[in-house]
Order: C-alpha cells, then structure tokens, then sequence
C-alpha cells in the first residue's frame, strides 16, 4: 500500500494452487487484500516481470507463498533484482508440517540477499518456528501429502519443544 501511495506500480504474483481469497488475490489477517498475478510450475518470473517492465515500470515485485516457488523461479527472482534492478520480496513459510524445507524457500535460504523472520508465537507464548498440520480434532499429523492448502483451522505454530512432543495444545 506504501507503493500505491507514492504513486509507484508494486506488482503482486502468489501461487496459483492457493485460492483461500479467491482466485488472483493476496489477503491478509486482518482483512486487507491486494490483486495479485498468479504462478504454478511453468510460470517464468524472470520473462513476466521483463515483459511487464517494458509496458509499464515495476518498482518492486511481492511474491507470496514462495514457499511453492521452484527453485529455478527463485533463479529467476534473482535475475529480476540482478538484470532488472527491480527488488523482489518473498514471503512464505520455512519449512512443511513434517519440519521439512519447501523447494522455494530452500532456494530463498540459499539465495536472498537478505532474510527477515515474521515471528509467531506458540500457544505456551514461546517464539513459534514450526508449523503443525492438524486433524479435524485438533490432533498433529505427521504424515501426508506436503502441500495441503489451508488456513488456521488446519495448521498452527508451535515451538520447536511442542512440535516435537506433538502437542498442539
């Protein structure tokens, strides 16, 4: 919302699979929301945001979940900030409900030219650095499928001493 203010063109992309806002959106907690442009596999970061940037500048390219971004997209986010000097802010999450890198955020590890941590908190009010998949009980899973799209009636954070003993409250 600061870019808009300034009159500046920010672009949004998230991932396509994630439509908890509806499709082509980006919403937050407390209820704000902003369009955004949409990636899956195939999507070139790097092209889109060049073709765009010909058209119309881009002062900065926000992309969430990138947790699902591959990590060639992050190549490609890099070659934004590098070739384009566009800045490109990432956000997702670390690791799946197994404790396990994404891809994307792996790749981000290993790329970004700074990290900032957005931090959470367990329900024991201890910093929260995991996030839990729950059942529809309450209960932690610790297997399944690494991509299940869902908000807080499915995942919580939790404390590295809670997410190992299991206990999501």
């Amino acid at each position: 919302y600061n870019y808009f203010e300034r009159g500046m063109n920010p672009v949004a992309m998230t991932a396509q699979l994630d439509t908890r806002a509806g499709a082509a959106k980006i919403s937050s907690r407390l209820g704000l929301d902003c369009p955004a442009y949409t990636f899956d596999k195939t999507t070139d970061v790097f092209a889109f945001i060049e073709d765009m940037h010909k058209d119309k500048r881009v002062d900065i390219l926000f992309v969430d979940e990138s947790q699902f971004l591959s990590e060639e997209q992050v190549f490609q986010c890099a070659r934004v900030v590098d070739d384009l000097k566009i800045p490109v802010m990432c956000y997702g999450l670390k690791t799946d409900f197994m404790g396990k890198l994404f891809t994307g955020s792996e790749a981000l590890l290993r790329l970004a030219d700074n990290i900032e941590e957005i931090k959470a908190i367990c329900w024991c009010g201890k910093k929260a650095i995991m996030t839990a998949r729950l059942t529809p009980k309450g209960d932690m899973m610790t297997a399944g499928a690494q991509i299940a799209i869902g908000g807080n009636d499915m995942y919580t954070a939790l404390c590295r001493k809670h997410f190992m003993k299991g206990e999501a409250k």
